[in-house]
């Protein structure tokens, strides 16, 4: 594996400083003064993956990936400048390895900024990343190798009962390299922004509505255009939406429900011959319902349903496909990494999830999912099958999930295993491109530090 000695050796030295440790901070160790603080996170991964779901490949697959931030903030609560560096490679991949830039990102300044703060009221100018209410549109990467980032202005402001208002306009960090020679090779090369991607958001935040719930309200615009560095399908898209819902707790019946509506303009691919711009009107809606036992274990069982529109008819000069902007699949889609078969995109998909806590550190999760196309002329986003007659049908399969957790200290090392099978339904066995391979299984081993 290319792993550099420095890093292996950092991280031999804080597992053996852990180990002595119930709770360990870099900052604290090296007696930093109160305005200054330093932490950072160190993440090792092995995936494996056979029967391949993606049209043009063949073969099973293995990655392993690694993912080491350091962050520094200097300053006190009225002014402050911060800044991130993200150093993500990978290693046993190959030519047949579906690498891309979610999976390399060596060396590279995830966020520098400066914060000012005054009577509830924060700015922020520079390149930072985010979470924005569920996270289906805007998410800073979790379970993915490289995490999004974004170069520009936010406002935002809290008010005394908790509500929070956020407004945000810049440019969206496009990650490089992007060829499969350099992402084997784990080259660093500076990631860029120009103005031919722009984002900008507006969030309200509500937290004391009836029910002992919240909610939310967004409005996102996203515009973009070619450039002699990146091709692009021209989208010029807003995206409202508002989402309700109620925290889990023990003895609590939970809830949340989103729903989105987009439109504007877009293409259908990003073919530099591709130059019609079709009327992008496309949705989504998210629905689940949960609740948390007080019993041992503290079983929480919950039901979802999610429906995203798929374009209905390739011919007819409009895009019904909802685009997922900036957001994240892993925490309702199963794991991404080489896996991901499933992206929030043209899906019809109900299931449930059973999570249970059986002792202190320790979280065990099991979910099943159906999936069937909301167009069965439109394609199954992740495997790149399409069917544009819909003669293939609409049932793409179901997927049955387990994840294990385990704190061994809490707060600064964590060891986790998951895995995923998925059932190919009538789609996947008659679209043209598929792969003839059969099922797809996937599982992951990973070890995290905080420190």
């Amino acid at each position: 594996m290319r792993m550099s000695r420095p890093i292996s050796l950092l991280v031999a030295l804080l597992a053996l400083e852990l180990s002595a440790a119930e709770k360990w901070g870099l900052g604290e160790k090296m007696g930093l003064p109160e305005w200054v603080s330093l932490d950072g996170q160190y993440r090792a991964r092995y995936e494996t993956l056979d029967g391949q779901f993606r049209t043009g490949r063949t073969g099973g697959d293995q990655l392993f990936s690694s993912r080491l931030s350091l962050k520094a903030r200097v300053g006190g609560e009225a002014f402050g400048v911060l800044g991130e560096m993200l150093d993500s490679r990978q290693a046993l991949a190959d030519a047949g390895t579906p690498l891309n830039a979610g999976h390399v990102n060596a060396l590279e300044l995830l966020q520098g900024y400066a914060e000012l703060n005054h009577a509830g009221k924060r700015w922020r100018f520079g390149r930072q990343t985010m979470d924005l209410g569920g996270r289906r549109s805007v998410a800073r990467n979790r379970f993915r190798n490289t995490i999004n980032s974004f170069n520009g202005l936010e406002f935002s402001r809290t008010t005394d009962s908790g509500g929070r208002l956020r407004a945000f306009y810049g440019l969206p960090v496009v990650r490089l390299p992007g060829d499969a020679g350099s992402l084997l090779a784990n080259e660093s090369r500076l990631d860029r922004e120009s103005f031919d991607l722009q984002f900008a958001s507006l969030f309200i935040g509500m937290p004391k509505l009836p029910m002992n719930s919240s909610g939310e309200v967004y409005l996102f615009g996203l515009y973009e255009e070619d450039s002699p560095q990146r091709a692009s399908r021209n989208r010029r898209l807003l995206t409202p939406g508002l989402r309700w819902f109620r925290a889990p707790g023990v003895g609590v019946f939970d809830f949340e429900l989103e729903g989105a509506f987009q439109f504007g303009r877009s293409r259908a691919t990003t073919a530099s011959a591709d130059t019609i711009d079709l009327d992008h009107l496309a949705h989504m809606e998210h629905v689940a319902a949960g609740y948390t036992f007080d019993a041992p274990w503290k079983p929480r069982v919950a039901g979802q349903f999610d429906y995203v529109s798929g374009d209905g008819n390739p011919a007819d000069g409009d895009n019904g496909r909802f685009d997922g902007l900036f957001g994240g699949n892993r925490f309702e889609h199963g794991p991404t990494g080489i896996f991901g078969e499933f992206g929030r995109v043209n899906m019809v998909s109900p299931g449930w999830r059973l999570v249970l806590k059986p002792a202190r550190g320790w979280n065990v999760m099991f979910a099943h999912r159906g999936y069937w196309l909301a167009s069965s002329s439109d394609g199954q986003g992740r495997s790149g099958l399409v069917d544009p007659g819909g003669g293939s049908g609409s049932y793409v399969g179901q997927q049955v999930e387990a994840r294990l957790r385990w704190d061994v200290l809490p707060g600064n090392w964590r060891l986790e295993t998951g895995f995923a099978h998925v059932f190919n339904g009538d789609y996947m066995r008659r679209a043209p491109g598929g792969t003839g391979q059969g099922d797809t299984n996937y599982g992951y081993l990973q070890t995290m530090l905080w420190f």
